[in-house]
């Protein structure tokens, strides 16, 4: 997918899966907006914090890419990320704090992160900096 684009990325920013994460993490904390506030230090906290993490392990991947063991570290940690982020977005559904279908299109935003990350996380030499 992203592969064929790979010359021409010059900043992580650039990334589709980027572009996704970001995109969901911001639609994540606009609607975690209404959750009740007795979830302010629990659920609302955690799904905005991991929604935010896979984009900022994934710039700090990026800038990892002169060592593919420290590259493919960070992208682990994305894609953990991006686990846990849908296992909020889980609870945020079934305590009906979220629209079913929100969840639903967010969960599969990040099943498309995933696919795109165990991507790069099984071929990383495309990706690593020359020396």
């Amino acid at each position: 997918m992203e592969t064929h684009q790979k010359e021409a990325i010059k900043d992580h920013r650039e990334l589709e899966i980027y572009k996704k994460a970001f995109g969901a993490a911001m639609e994540i904390f606009h609607l975690s907006k209404k959750f009740p506030v007795e979830e302010r230090y629990s659920l609302t906290d955690q799904i905005r914090r991991s929604s935010r993490s896979v984009c900022a392990n994934l710039a700090e991947a990026w800038r990892k890419r002169r060592y593919e063991a420290a590259f493919v570290a960070k992208l682990n940690d994305c894609e953990s990320e991006a686990a846990e982020t849908q296992t909020w977005l889980e609870f945020a559904v079934k305590c009906n704090y979220m629209d079913v279908e929100d969840g639903r299109r967010l969960y599969g935003i990040y099943n498309q992160v995933l696919a795109g990350l165990v991507n790069m996380i099984k071929n990383p030499t495309p990706w690593l900096m020359k020396r």
